[in-house]
C-alpha cells in the first residue's frame, strides 16, 4: 500500500507538472491574441480598416504563426498598410525591419520610377515612425543589397504580400528570394500571399505582367530556392475574380485600372484571389 501511494503521489506530481506548459501556452495564446487585436483596432487603422475584409490580417498572421517577439522582415512595404500592423506588434519584444528591392532592380519601369523607389527608401523610417509614434530604429529600412550582416540566419518570418510577380517580370525574382531566405533562421518561415491566376491561364498571362501567377508555378519557384511547402490556405480566396482582365490585376479594386466604367462590376467582385502560402528553411 505504501508504494501505491507514493506512485499515486509521483502521478499526481507529473500530472500537475504536464499541465503547466499547456496551461501557459493556452495564456500565451491568449496574450499574442489581445496584442494584435489591440493593434488592429487601434484609431491609426481607421482608413486601412476598410481592406480587411478583402486581405483578413488576423487570420493570415495567424496562418503564418507570427509572434510578438519574432524577428520579421516585411518585403517590400509599399504605403505601409501591414507595416502599421506589425510594427506597434513586435516593437515591444521583437524587432521589425522593411527589406525592398534596390532601386536598380526597378530599371525596366525607368528613371522615374527608380527615382521613386530611392526616395521611398529614404523616407520609409521617417514617415512611419511619425504615423505609428515609434522610435525610427524600430521601423529600420533596407534594400537587399544592404541587409546587415547579422541579420543573416537571424530572422524568424519573411513576409511577402503580392509582390512576386514584380520580381518576376522585373527579371530579380532569384536574386531577391535568395537574399531573403538567406536571412531566415533553419526553420523559418517564409510566407507569401499573391495574386492567383486559374491553372490553365496562358503562359503570357502569367509573366507577371497581369498581376497574377499560378499557384503551381509559385510553389514550385520557392522550392526551387530550398525552401518546403508547409501548407496552403484559401483565407484570402476570392472564387468571383475571374483574373482574365485585359488590364491585369489592376482592374479590380483598390486601383480600378478602367476608371469609372464598369465599375459597379468590379465593386461587386471585390479585389483579387490570393493564394496563401507558408515555406520552411530546412534546420
Amino acid at each position: 500500500m505504501k508504494r501505491i501511494a507514493i506512485a499515486l503521489a509521483g502521478s499526481v506530481v507529473l500530472a500537475s507538472c504536464s499541465a503547466d506548459p499547456v496551461g501557459t501556452q493556452v495564456e500565451d495564446s491568449a496574450e499574442r491574441n489581445a496584442a494584435l487585436e489591440e493593434v488592429l483596432a487601434h484609431e491609426r487603422r481607421n482608413d486601412d480598416r476598410a481592406r480587411d475584409e478583402f486581405r483578413h490580417p488576423a487570420e493570415t498572421l495567424a496562418f503564418f504563426q507570427v509572434e510578438p517577439d519574432h524577428t520579421v522582415i516585411e518585403y517590400a512595404p509599399g504605403g505601409g498598410w501591414y507595416s502599421r500592423i506589425l510594427a506597434p506588434y513586435l516593437a515591444e519584444n521583437g524587432r521589425y525591419f522593411a527589406v525592398s528591392f534596390p532601386p536598380e532592380a526597378a530599371a525596366p519601369l525607368g528613371e522615374e520610377f527608380v527615382e521613386r523607389v530611392r526616395g521611398f527608401g529614404e523616407s520609409f523610417s521617417g514617415e512611419q515612425s511619425e504615423a505609428l509614434g515609434l522610435p525610427p530604429e524600430k521601423v529600420p529600412f533596407y534594400y537587399t543589397n544592404a541587409i546587415p550582416e547579422d541579420l543573416n540566419g537571424a530572422v524568424d518570418r519573411v513576409l511577402m504580400i503580392r509582390m512576386m510577380h514584380n520580381l518576376i517580370r522585373w527579371g530579380v525574382a532569384d536574386s531577391e528570394i535568395e537574399a531573403l531566405v538567406k536571412t531566415l533562421k533553419p526553420g523559418g518561415l517564409f510566407g507569401v500571399v499573391q495574386h492567383r491566376a486559374k491553372p490553365d491561364a496562358p503562359e503570357d498571362y502569367v509573366d507577371g505582367n497581369k498581376g497574377y501567377l499560378t499557384q503551381d508555378d509559385l510553389i514550385a519557384f520557392f522550392e526551387g530556392k530550398g525552401l518546403e511547402l508547409v501548407d496552403t490556405s484559401e483565407i484570402n480566396a476570392n472564387p468571383k475574380d475571374t483574373a482574365d482582365y485585359e488590364d491585369g490585376v489592376w482592374t479590380l479594386p483598390p486601383s480600378y485600372a478602367k476608371g469609372d466604367e464598369d465599375r459597379g462590376t468590379y465593386a461587386a467582385i471585390g479585389e483579387s484571389d490570393r493564394m496563401t502560402l507558408l515555406f520552411r528553411k530546412a534546420e
